[in-house]
């Protein structure tokens, strides 16, 4: 049946709403395809719902041709089985939480893990059943603290979720493979470009994780690749720590006033006015930055750890989520320091003069964590712990110890790839696809376990496999517009085509009703635009804004059987006799 415009339950807008930061969510919500409802939450209206099903049918027929079992679980589930894989307390604040009259509490599932291996386990017991594939696409629910983006970072939003299970790693590779092509085969069939990249694991867990990044400049991701085919996001990035260096002939430490000198330039400044080098001038990467963080916990308790990088470096918090996870961190406030009388802001170090406090490895009593390029024997200008003092030639592994390294200094475009690939580009994504290989971590947890060929128990093992439905429908829209409003890719487009009758005459209603009609019996989805009363120029800006690829006006010469096909995405018009018009869409 033909859609008319008269009838359908939509309305464009001419002015921008008021909290549009990118151009999909500004075009989605003025195109009548969603209705913000609140921060992160949307209405799906039914040109927003045809255009998401058309990308949902990719996304099912890609996991069918794999091999998965479509399932659907419920969004509110019973906080039991994330409290037993210890997720009720990693996400925090991150997850919406509620209790039912009888007190008993529930979440509203931000991932489904547990329960589908719970089912799994219910159901399975012996290899023979293995291996199995099963997805969904469901809706979830995360506590966004700052929901933004239209549907790109939303709180409620729609995911397909696939879980394989097997009982060997061979047979794991195997459906990871397999789960990896079919994501690569839905993106190719959307038009949408994509870089795969090595990801951290988070509070997923596992041994490999794979993301699959849409390059844009709206992308809320950071990733960096060589041209001899590294691609990692930042958050997984690994510095390879050079060698260790002979530090024998390296001076004892020389402790110096430098008054205000708070910062790496002010530090810098003063070691090349007082203190020159016969070997050339100080620069900030010869100086030891260090940066004091606070690290909460899911408990609520928090902790200081100080971080050494070198001065030329910034810590990247982004990378520290992920490395101190599943702990919030931020940068220490002033009442932190305040409560520890062993830092001295501005002058902060991993030795002292007067030694370490007492029982303490740090100088300053809190933990000294190191980043990898700080290897034993490098030597360094740093913070002497007093204040209005620095230290020079202070030697790690000789004047003091760290307590561990970690990688969370900024990466940069220069920096050497960690499999020697070459030096790293950046460039911003957005994530579409998250693949990963959970290993044993939830089947351990929930006790999923089948008999092998010989009897014995074996735990499964799992991957996980997500892609953000709703979030796709945003990408597209983020990379197919102009000034004018959307234009669709076909392969989702809400309609084939749009007829617009354009103009006063009966004739030209008549003939755009034929012509709706014959285009529908070929098997063509058409949106006609049957609406009285309304100006061409109405018409034609509503056309543009909806933004289905192929346009049909008829207007003056309906009557002599001409009509204008209007091409959305090359911008091509031209003037057509109407037998021509059904030969030109099926090109």
């Amino acid at each position: 049946m033909v859609t008319r415009l008269s009838t359908l339950f939509v309305r464009t807008l001419r002015e921008d709403p008021s909290d549009a930061d990118v151009a999909s969510h500004k075009w989605l919500v003025r195109a009548g395809y969603i209705r913000r409802q609140a921060p992160g939450i949307f209405a799906w209206l039914p040109l927003g719902l045809k255009v998401r099903q058309k990308v949902e049918r990719v996304v099912h027929e890609e996991m069918q041709r794999a091999g998965a079992q479509q399932v659907h679980f419920p969004a509110l589930l019973p906080r039991e089985p994330y409290e037993a894989t210890g997720r009720w307390d990693d996400y925090g604040d991150g997850i919406f939480r509620l209790k039912d009259r009888k007190g008993a509490d529930y979440l509203l599932a931000p991932t489904h893990e547990e329960v589908f291996t719970l089912t799994v386990k219910d159901l399975y017991s012996s290899y023979k059943d293995l291996p199995l594939v099963i997805y969904q696409i469901q809706d979830k629910y995360r506590d966004e603290a700052r929901p933004r983006a239209g549907l790109l970072r939303g709180r409620e939003f729609s995911m397909k979720d696939a879980y394989s299970f097997d009982y060997t790693d061979e047979g794991l590779e195997k459906s990871y493979q397999s789960q990896r092509d079919a994501y690569e085969r839905i993106f190719q069939r959307l038009g949408l470009e994509y870089v795969i990249v090595q990801a951290d694991a988070g509070a997923m867990g596992g041994s490999r994780s794979e993301e699959f990044l849409h390059p844009t400049d709206v992308g809320e991701d950071t990733f960096v690749r060589t041209d001899g085919g590294y691609a990692a996001n930042v958050e997984a990035f690994r510095v390879t720590p050079p060698a260790a260096v002979d530090a024998s002939a390296t001076p004892a430490p020389v402790v110096f006033d430098s008054p205000n000198t708070p910062t790496i330039d002010t530090l810098v400044a003063l070691a090349n006015e007082r203190h020159p080098r016969a070997d050339g001038a100080w620069s900030a990467a010869d100086t030891l930055k260090n940066v004091v963080l606070a690290l909460t916990g899911p408990d609520g308790s928090r902790e200081l750890v100080v971080v050494g990088v070198p001065g030329d470096r910034d810590v990247d918090l982004k990378r520290a989520e992920v490395a101190f996870a599943p702990r919030a961190v931020e940068a220490a406030t002033e009442e932190d320091f305040a409560k520890h009388k062993g830092l001295v802001k501005g002058y902060i170090g991993p030795w002292s003069s007067a030694g370490a406090v007492l029982g303490e490895s740090s100088s300053t009593g809190i933990a000294f964590m190191v980043d990898p390029r700080v290897v034993e024997g490098t030597a360094w200008v740093t913070g002497a712990n007093e204040h209005e003092k620095h230290v020079f030639n202070l030697v790690c592994g000789r004047d003091f110890t760290p307590d561990g390294v970690v990688d969370i200094a900024e990466v940069r475009a220069g920096d050497e790839a960690p499999d020697g690939s070459g030096p790293i580009v950046a460039a911003r994504g957005m994530e579409i696809g998250h693949v990963f290989q959970l290993g044993r971590k939830y089947a351990e947890a929930l006790g999923l376990q089948v008999l092998d060929e010989n009897g014995k128990l074996v735990t499964v093992t799992m991957g996980s496999y997500g892609i953000g439905v709703t979030r796709l429908v945003a990408v597209l829209a983020e990379g197919n517009h102009d000034e004018k409003g959307l234009i669709w890719p076909e392969v989702i487009s809400p309609f084939d085509v749009h007829v617009v009758a354009a103009g006063k005459d009966d004739i030209v209603f008549e003939v755009a009703e034929k012509l709706a009609a014959d285009l529908e019996a070929t098997g063509k989805d058409v949106l006609l635009d049957d609406r009285p009363k309304l100006s061409p120029g109405v018409k034609f800006a509503d056309a543009e804004i909806l933004g289905v690829p192929h346009i049909v006006i008829v207007g003056r010469g309906a009557a002599e059987g001409q009509v204008e096909y209007w091409n959305r995405r090359t911008g091509e018009k031209s003037d057509i006799s109407l037998d021509q018009v059904s030969g030109i869409l099926s090109r």
